[in-house]
């Protein structure tokens, strides 16, 4: 099953049923009078989202989404049934947007939540509504009211407490694999993550969910390497994991792209928390971790954890610094069962 984040549709919902123009005719009544029933109204579009979710990848092979019209209306006063709705599941985060891709109609952030996104159309009235003192035998109904259609982006924005951003190669892979049991892909090259990845740490006996991007360089904004369009995972993070490779001859440079790229994507990006890392500092000796760290330390002015997340030191120090900035209530490790992995690798470590 492939990653998918973000997917056009159309929906309809469906016409409401028309009215009926019917007269009683039975033996012995003389004047029996209209009895046309109401029409059904059509089926409605609605959005639920759910936990056990994680991409939009349904909506590839599925982008028409048309609710049934509703049963017309019947003789004897009968009137037409109801049209079944419709409930299109998507993932916990998915924003529904209109069909300009900018227009938001509703943020799906909450498991159950609902969304109506197309009303089915009234069934129309049927003759009997019609009679009056004057106009004892109606011959007119209404037709049924149309549904509404519309095309919609749906687009799927994780949610996890922290995401891991850098560079290509700056490890991020490798630590969230070191502390979840999320097995994303891992080479020698840049750019081997290519969706983002999820992964549940256990930090102080609560969850610490970290979602890990693919890596940022300098231009991303502008479609370069694998642009910006995974960004907005990490919009809805509490705070951010930098990680900065240690064997990278200037530290402060790569700490400063990030954060550039960061900016013009969104500033709002840069009011959130952030932990700087300097990571594979298992291939440094000591004099270069402390000149490394020194510059690093000027160009962010905050503290840096010196971390190697292949042989997996200082990364708990740093997971107790990120984890002061979760402000969610979250459930204690006893009370959560942990659940088989997904593509997205949703999966639990203890720390």
């Amino acid at each position: 099953m492939k990653f998918l984040d973000q997917a056009k549709i159309f929906i309809q919902s469906g016409n409401g049923g028309a009215g009926c123009v019917s007269f009683r005719r039975e033996k012995y009544i003389e004047f029996g009078g209209p009895n046309g029933g109401d029409g059904g109204k059509g089926g409605s579009i609605y959005f639920e989202a759910v936990a056990n979710l994680n991409t939009l990848i349904d909506f590839r092979y599925t982008q028409h989404f048309k609710a049934k019209k509703g049963q017309n209306g019947m003789g004897a006063q009968k009137n037409g049934c109801k049209a079944p709705d419709i409930i299109i599941k998507v993932p916990v985060g998915t924003e529904i947007l209109a069909e300009d891709g900018e227009t938001l109609l509703a943020d799906m952030t909450t498991p159950g939540q609902t969304y109506l996104a197309a009303k089915g159309g009234d069934g129309g009235r049927g003759n009997v509504n019609f009679k009056t003192a004057t106009n004892q035998a109606p011959r007119y109904a209404e037709p049924g009211w149309p549904g509404e259609e519309k095309w919609i982006w749906l687009k799927l924005k994780i949610i996890a407490d922290a995401g891991l951003i850098g560079m290509p190669n700056a490890g991020k892979s490798t630590f969230l694999t070191n502390v979840t049991k999320a097995r994303p892909k891992i080479a020698d090259y840049p750019f081997t993550t290519l969706h983002p990845n999820l992964g549940v740490a256990w930090v102080d006996n609560y969850e610490l969910v970290l979602a890990d991007i693919p890596g940022l360089i300098e231009g991303a904004h502008e479609g370069i390497g694998l642009g910006d369009r995974f960004l907005k995972h990490v919009e809805r993070c509490e705070a951010f994991l930098h990680l900065i490779d240690g064997t990278s001859e200037d530290v402060a440079q790569n700490y400063k792209t990030i954060r550039r790229e960061l900016e013009l994507y969104n500033p709002q990006l840069l009011q959130k928390p952030e932990v700087v890392v300097l990571n594979k500092c298992d291939a440094l000796d000591e004099k270069t971790i402390k000149e490394k760290l020194a510059a690093l330390e000027k160009a962010c002015h905050t503290k840096v954890f010196a971390v190697s997340a292949v042989a997996k030191k200082g990364v708990t120090e740093c997971l107790h610094e990120l984890n002061q900035y979760i402000k969610r209530k979250r459930k204690p490790q006893e009370e959560i069962t942990p659940a088989a992995d997904t593509n997205i690798n949703k999966t639990w470590s203890p720390i």
